[in-house]
């Protein structure tokens, strides 16, 4: 697989070593010279001096037989501008973007970009777990489809408590698929007659227009 790795910082650097080691065909750009030089030195012909915004640099390196982009630069509208380019002009099947601002991933989304990645939303979901008060952690988002993952605890003032499933008018793009009980020993499949207690850990998959009514159902 052809993969171009735009920006060649750590996260490039690596992620373009693990890539050549499983036998991939990478090109890494970038257009810093110290760094295209320190690259050079350890990925020799991999790497390309460059700005991988420019559309003629991407003819240059044959991008519309790539597999994969990753634009993974530390300017969000460069990651941005690379993808958009990578989609539209070359017709390239996948692209990936790093987000340094989380603020910026509904911009990415909108804009049609397939998968994003924040190492910011990652170590503040891992955070956020630690935090009683959160209402509903993102466990997973399949943005092309737009539906979540989400994980959340039911607080002992829910007012889902004890009333069925059924009754609690739970929209039909959002379904409970697994209970965990406070003691964490048992896991429940919900159906239709299931209570939920107090400290139950739910895991949902809702689409994003009923997240909200799915946090107003069980917190309030």
């Amino acid at each position: 697989m052809y993969v171009v790795v735009v920006g060649g910082g750590k996260v490039g650097y690596y992620l373009a070593k693990s890539l050549l080691e499983t036998g991939h065909e990478v090109l890494v750009i970038e257009k810093d010279p110290r760094k295209y030089a320190a690259l050079a030195d350890e990925l020799g012909a991999n790497v390309m001096w460059g700005d991988g915004c420019e559309a003629a640099l991407m003819a240059e390196i044959g991008l519309g037989r790539a597999a994969v982009v990753a634009a993974v630069t530390g300017d969000d509208e460069d990651n941005l501008v690379i993808c958009q380019v990578a989609r539209r002009k070359f017709n390239v099947p996948r692209t990936i973007a790093r987000i340094n601002n989380p603020k910026n991933e509904g911009i990415f989304r909108k804009l049609g970009i397939d998968v994003t990645v924040s190492s910011t939303a990652a170590i503040l979901s891992q955070i956020e777990q630690l935090l009683p008060a959160q209402s509903l952690l993102h466990l997973l988002t399949l943005r092309s489809v737009g539906v979540s993952f989400v994980e959340l605890e039911i607080p002992a003032n829910s007012p889902a408590l004890g009333r069925p499933l059924r009754q609690l008018g739970i929209p039909d793009d959002c379904i409970l698929s697994l209970i965990v009980r406070l003691d964490g020993t048992k896991g429940i499949i919900p159906y239709g007659d299931t209570v939920l207690e107090a400290g139950d850990q739910v895991i949902a998959v809702t689409s994003e227009a009923s997240e909200p009514v799915l946090r107003r159902i069980l917190w309030g």
